[in-house]
């Protein structure tokens, strides 16, 4: 199995799971083509599309996923802001539910962001293992036994933020908003460190922000903490052997 990360910042974020048979899209915010493109153009495989809330960084190409026959999974709430809820495709994920999607069993649990009903998954196939995925959230209550890759937001630090703060870089309402629907660094840290990683591959870190991050910091830090191979998404990314062994 495959990770292909199409983009992950708040210009867009999508990112897609593939072996030769089929795909799981996760979060498609960005144009319907530069999807299409990752897929060579194989709609068909594609089992279907979660998406996790409705700010257009994560959805801004759900309705076009729906008209060309895709279908896409999110929490009620979430459909309802998109104005998706009444489509034949548009299926709905409840908190705590599992869902098989072609061979990728999902399941949805709460996170703390600021729109209707977000959502983070646990993904689990049989090449991958048992996949978290959790973005845009300051917040989580949860511990996940069982972990065999992690796809997790590291969106800034507090150090930096609270510096441009300072220096009249971020304004007040922009660090506020930060604080109230995006995971740090330091709480990232801390989630992994709650966690059994005995199991763990990969860890990806996802939604860094272009100006209170440090990619090359949180690397090393979550490296540090974790002895995991860790990674930093980037456009384009692709990681190859993202599965529940490590050969």
């Amino acid at each position: 199995m495959k990770l292909k990360i199409i983009n992950s910042n708040s210009a867009g974020n999508c990112y897609i799971l593939e072996n030769d048979q089929e795909a799981l899209i996760i979060e498609c915010g960005v144009r319907f083509e530069r999807i299409k493109e990752a897929l060579n153009f194989r709609l068909a495989k594609v089992a279907g599309c979660l998406v996790s809330h409705e700010h257009l960084d994560h959805c801004k190409s759900a309705k076009e996923m729906l008209s060309k026959g895709i279908n896409v999974y999110a929490s009620p709430g979430t459909h309802k802001a998109m104005d998706t809820i009444t489509h034949h495709r548009a299926k709905l994920l409840l908190p705590g539910t599992e869902q098989m999607i072609g061979n990728f069993k999902v399941k949805g649990f709460d996170v703390k962001h600021d729109c209707e009903q977000p959502l983070g998954f646990l993904i689990s196939h049989k090449e991958t293992g048992t996949i978290l995925f959790l973005t845009d959230s300051y917040y989580v209550e949860y511990k996940f036994p069982g972990l065999h890759n992690v796809i997790i937001e590291a969106n800034y630090c507090n150090k930096i933020l609270k510096e441009r703060d300072s220096n009249g870089a971020s304004p007040f309402f922009l660090r506020d908003r930060v604080f109230q629907s995006h995971m740090s660094i330091e709480t990232c840290k801390k989630t992994l460190q709650a966690n059994d990683l005995s199991q763990v591959n990969n860890i990806v870190l996802i939604h860094l922000s272009d100006g209170n991050s440090d990619e090359k910091r949180f690397k090393y830090e979550v490296e540090e903490q974790t002895g995991k191979t860790v990674h930093v998404a980037r456009a384009g990314m692709v990681i190859d052997k993202f599965e529940k062994q490590p050969f």
